[in-house]
């Protein structure tokens, strides 16, 4: 899923976001998960995913009055969870700068019922557009969609978002918002980890597939403006030195450095030129600094950019039309008599590994 929440909230926001999840959830320390995947950045929510079965629910419906501030929508539509998982993230940020597109959407379904939401999200052309911009293709579409069975393998995203000091989860396929706790801005995070670890008790030992989303502040806009401040920083560094050395002779490396910087003082400079040392020896060490932050920075803004080149790789990848290939290269081993060999080895690799699967399992079970 790398890029596909990121490119998604992008679409949808001015301001830049991204939705990072560096491991799968599938130990006890999902609060080492969530330093691990904030790294010091602003989290506007979390997404949850789970293998989704039926479970009645006993927690009750938020119906306040400030539970009706809650952008809440019913999940109308197949297939389209995760979604409306990243809007009801988007949705409920306040902090966020929504485009003039999400804006309006939630504007204009603000007094609307879930339902309604839902289908509000169905008909929007600029969501379907980026919703369908990651669809698989599906040359081969069977004449009846066969509902999902009891030992099919049907996963759910849901969000959990913070909004007016509450803490609150949002699963499309309840009737309404469930608030688990009230919570500071900047405390929910450590009040969130036990609601998810408790959804992932349910499950058997053998059940690992869970991951976590959390939308996060972009890093590459925030490396970018690490760098320019810096920049700026180094900057006034070298004006200050140039000022010095006028003032008390200068070797001709200072004099080289201070010439091959852009000359003037911009108003940014100055305040990044505030609580410098006068001393020269000290200027010298402060710029020496910046210097190698910057190079840091530089690195990881190429390392994100590389990451992000990799994601859209991956997509296209992922969005391409295989079957075209498959029925030439299975139609090539058909001519050539190697496909019978092939298909009855695979089923006996198929048998050995469900004989193995049964085992370990009936071994735990003991």
């Amino acid at each position: 899923m790398h890029g596909m929440a990121e490119t998604f909230a992008c679409c949808c926001s001015q301001k830049p976001c991204e939705a990072t999840s560096p491991y799968a959830l599938h130990t006890a320390s999902v609060q080492q998960h969530l330093c691990c995947c904030t790294c010091s950045r602003p989290v506007y929510g979390l997404i949850f995913l789970f293998k989704w079965r039926h479970e009645k629910e006993e927690r009750p419906i938020d119906t306040s009055d400030q539970a009706s501030n809650v952008f809440f929508a019913s999940q109308v539509i197949n297939n389209a969870c995760a979604t409306q998982a990243i809007l009801s993230v988007l949705l409920n940020c306040p902090q966020l700068d929504l485009g003039e597109e999400l804006i309006n959407f939630r504007e204009f379904t603000a007094e609307f019922p879930p339902e309604l939401k839902g289908l509000a999200i169905s008909n929007s052309d600029s969501i379907r557009a980026a919703h369908n911009s990651f669809a698989r293709p599906e040359p081969i579409v069977p004449d009846e969609q066969q509902a999902a069975g009891d030992d099919d393998d049907v996963f759910h995203f849901i969000s959990y978002v913070p909004l007016n000091g509450k803490l609150y989860e949002l699963d499309g396929l309840k009737q309404g918002p469930i608030m688990l706790a009230e919570v500071g801005q900047d405390a929910w995070l450590d009040l969130v980890a036990p609601h998810i670890q408790e959804r992932i008790a349910r499950y058997s030992a053998n059940e690992i597939r869970f991951n976590l989303l959390a939308v996060v502040a972009d890093r590459q806009q925030m490396l970018q403006e690490q760098l320019g401040a810096v920049q700026a920083r180094r900057q006034a560094v070298l004006d200050k030195l140039s000022d010095t050395a006028g003032k008390n002779g200068a070797t001709a490396m200072d004099t080289d450095a201070a010439a091959g910087s852009n000359g003037g003082s911009s108003g940014v400079q100055q305040q990044a030129g505030s609580g410098l040392p006068d001393d020269e020896a000290e200027l010298q060490q402060v710029a020496a600094e910046a210097e190698g932050e910057i190079a840091r920075l530089q690195d990881e803004l190429e390392a994100e950019k590389a990451k992000r080149a990799n994601w859209h790789d991956e997509n296209i990848r992922r969005k391409h039309n295989y079957i075209p290939f498959l029925f030439n290269f299975l139609k090539l081993l058909a001519e050539k008599r190697q496909l019978k060999r092939l298909i009855d080895e695979a089923l006996e690799e198929q048998q050995r590994q469900q004989k193995e699967r049964h085992t370990k399992a009936a071994r735990m079970e003991a």
